[in-house]
């Protein structure tokens, strides 16, 4: 087999990946202390395109179910299509939190690039919308727009795509862990 080391590769490079994003437990630990004190009557907004609109959702799902946190995800088809069609595709996460988001909520935007236009809008909206804090995970180029605008941004040093995705979810799930661990009520 001609890439017969692929596998070990690939799997060296994933663990070497996560183990060098060591240097962001400080953003782990005060994205799980915001979360972990979210006041009721105010919610998480979670985007991410392709993949990671994927990751979003799970992490919803998850930190919903198993803490008395609202987390929102939104990917139906029928909204996206909706706000795409009549806002443009560059704006339909503005649109949303437009719609969705109020005062001190919290946003979280998963990116690789950093540099999404639709991110990029949504962030804008947030900071309009004066929430309280925007978390972004963002891989690639270190200065990206997102890394460099949020409010806690946890960075994978990494230039391939599902490499940088499957840190997002670790981390991400890791402190869904974390919050059922140490906050069950």
């Amino acid at each position: 087999m001609k890439n017969k080391n692929y596998i070990s590769n690939y799997i060296n490079d994933f663990s070497r990946t996560i183990k060098n994003s060591d240097n962001q437990n400080k953003n782990i630990f005060k994205i799980y202390n915001l979360l972990s004190r979210i006041k009721s009557n105010n919610s998480i907004h979670i985007f991410g395109n392709g993949g990671s609109s994927s990751i979003a959702s799970h992490f919803s799902m998850d930190l919903t179910n198993n803490s008395s946190v609202k987390c929102f995800s939104y990917n139906d088809p029928a909204l996206i299509t909706c706000y795409s069609n009549d806002f443009k595709f560059e704006n339909w996460i503005s649109r949303v939190i437009k719609k969705y988001g109020k005062k001190n909520d919290i946003l979280i935007l998963i990116s690789s690039s950093g540099m999404s236009k639709n991110m990029i809008n949504g962030l804008k909206e947030a900071k309009r919308r004066k929430f309280k804090k925007i978390i972004t995970f963002t891989g690639f180029k270190k200065n990206n727009y997102l890394n460099k605008n949020g409010d806690i941004n946890f960075w994978v040093d990494s230039n391939k795509y599902n490499i940088i995705e499957n840190t997002h979810q670790f981390f991400l799930l890791m402190i869904v862990d974390m919050i059922k661990k140490f906050n069950t009520k």
